[in-house]
């Protein structure tokens, strides 16, 4: 008997509540479940989504009014900055192709992967001459991007990108008509044409853009645009 004469009952037979309702929460074994119930549940889970052969066949070829509208919504999208969304079953297409007539270089612009177009777009409009590349200004590529889908131009050749002061001056040295502080020189222009387009025509839409300086070189047959003021000017 202990000292305050009350008696106590055997280790074993004292009952706790924390076990007891431990026991209480845990969780039943789960039964077996049969075939259909489990096929079931996977249709439950799974995403309603349907599509036809006859969709993914129009998907992987498009018509030829399919593929405008789709190159216009592209342009429309690059201009708003949103990030444009490739249907199930579609085939990622450039919506244009950049080739540098320098360096021989391709440079695909493709929906959806602006971030990986602008790290390589950097390295593309390098100075041949030397071989320094800068940080252009990535507003060139609406630019570019808006002149490929007003022309439907699967493929627009870029004169110069960026040019180093060094080979800046050698061309002013030579005669060349460049600007001593040319937008070139600080990563803010390109110039470029499109094959079968008039380089006039091309020169009247860059205008309307008002993205910057735009160039008219008639005799070499390219374009010049630029993110500085708005201004315009007629070379050779």
């Amino acid at each position: 008997m202990p000292a305050d004469g009350l008696a106590t009952e055997p280790a074993s037979g004292i009952f706790d509540p924390v076990a007891a309702r431990a026991e209480h929460l845990t969780p039943p074994e789960e039964r077996p479940v049969s075939k259909k119930e489990e096929w079931l549940r996977e249709k439950v889970l799974r995403p309603d989504f349907r599509i036809t052969e006859n969709e993914l066949e129009r998907a992987a070829n498009p018509s030829r009014r399919e593929k405008a509208a789709r190159v216009k919504q592209l342009a429309v999208e690059a201009k708003k900055g949103i990030e444009p969304l490739v249907r199930p079953g579609e085939r990622i297409e450039p919506v244009t192709t950049l080739f540098n007539v320098w360096t021989h270089e391709a440079l695909p612009i493709l929906p959806g992967e602006t971030q990986t177009l602008q790290s390589r777009f950097h390295v593309f409009l390098r100075d041949h001459f030397t071989n320094q590349a800068t940080h252009m200004d990535t507003r060139l590529i609406g630019v570019l991007t808006r002149v490929a889908g007003k022309f439907q131009a699967r493929r627009i050749d870029v004169v110069s990108g960026y040019r180093s002061p060094k080979y800046n001056l050698m061309l002013r040295k030579k005669g060349h008509q460049v600007a001593r502080d040319s937008q070139h020189t600080h990563g803010n222009a390109v110039d470029f044409r499109i094959r079968g387009v008039g380089t006039r025509e091309v020169l009247h839409y860059v205008r309307s853009l008002r993205v910057g300086g735009v160039g008219f070189y008639p005799h070499s047959q390219f374009v010049h645009s630029d993110t500085g003021r708005v201004r315009y000017w007629t070379g050779s």
